[in-house]
C-alpha cells in the first residue's frame, strides 16, 4: 500500500529571488487515500506488482503538473482517469501478470493463518479471472464492482454514454461468471481445489 513515507510529492517554497523550487512534502491523509484508491485500480486493471508503484507515481506527477486544471470536485475522476490512461499503456506494451502479496493488508493484528491463506487464494483467482477479461469490460467491471463508482461517473471518466457503460457492465458480468463457472467446473473435474 502506499504510504507518506513511500510517496513525495513537490511542493512550491519561494526562495529569496522569488523563484520557485521543489520541496518535498509528506503526503495528506486524503491524498494517501486518493493514491492507495489508484494503487488498487492500477493492480486491479493488471498492471504487474513490480510496476504498480511507478504507476500510481507515474498518475501522481500527471496530477500534480495539471492541478491547475483540475477542478475542485474532479480530483478522484481525474486521478482514475489518468489510472486507467495509464494501465491500458502498461496493457498495451505486454501482457501483465499478476504476482499477488499481502502489502495491501493494514499493520493491525493479522487474522489466523489459515484465513490468510483463503485471502490469498480469492485474491490470486479474482485477479486471474480480471486478467483475462478484455480491458474494457475488466475497466468497467473494475470501476464499477469494486471502486465503487456509479455508472454516470463510469462514463464520465471513459467518455461513454451511460447506456454503453450499463452494457459493458452487464457483458463483463457475465464474461466474470463464465469464466469463473469455467474454472470451478475444471477444479471439480480434478477432484476439488488442488
Amino acid at each position: 500500500m502506499v504510504t507518506s513515507a513511500d510517496v513525495l510529492v513537490p511542493a512550491s517554497s519561494g526562495t529569496a529571488d522569488g523563484e520557485a523550487e521543489a520541496v518535498a512534502r509528506p503526503v495528506a491523509e486524503q491524498d494517501r487515500d486518493e493514491l492507495a484508491a489508484v494503487w488498487r485500480l492500477l493492480r486491479r486493471l493488471g498492471v504487474r506488482d513490480a510496476d504498480v508503484d511507478d504507476a500510481t507515481q507515474q498518475v501522481l506527477l500527471i496530477a500534480t503538473e495539471r492541478r491547475a486544471a483540475i477542478g475542485p470536485n474532479q480530483r478522484r475522476a481525474f486521478l482514475y482517469g489518468t489510472a486507467l490512461r495509464v494501465a491500458r499503456e502498461e496493457a498495451r506494451r505486454r501482457r501483465p501478470s499478476v504476482d499477488v502479496d499481502e502489502r495491501d493488508l493494514p499493520d493491525v493484528e493479522l487474522p489466523p493463518t489459515e484465513e490468510l491463506v483463503d485471502r490469498h487464494r480469492a485474491r490470486e483467482l479474482l485477479d486471474d479471472l480480471l486478467e483475462r477479461m478484455p480491458f474494457g469490460l475488466r475497466a468497467v467491471f473494475v470501476l464499477f464492482e469494486i471502486e465503487d463508482l456509479s455508472t454516470k461517473e463510469i462514463g464520465e471518466l471513459l467518455d461513454l454514454p451511460r447506456g454503453t457503460v450499463a452494457s459493458r457492465l452487464r457483458r463483463a458480468r457475465q464474461d466474470f461468471a463464465a469464466r469463473l463457472a469455467r474454472l470451478e467446473a475444471k477444479r471439480a473435474r480434478r477432484g476439488g481445489d488442488k
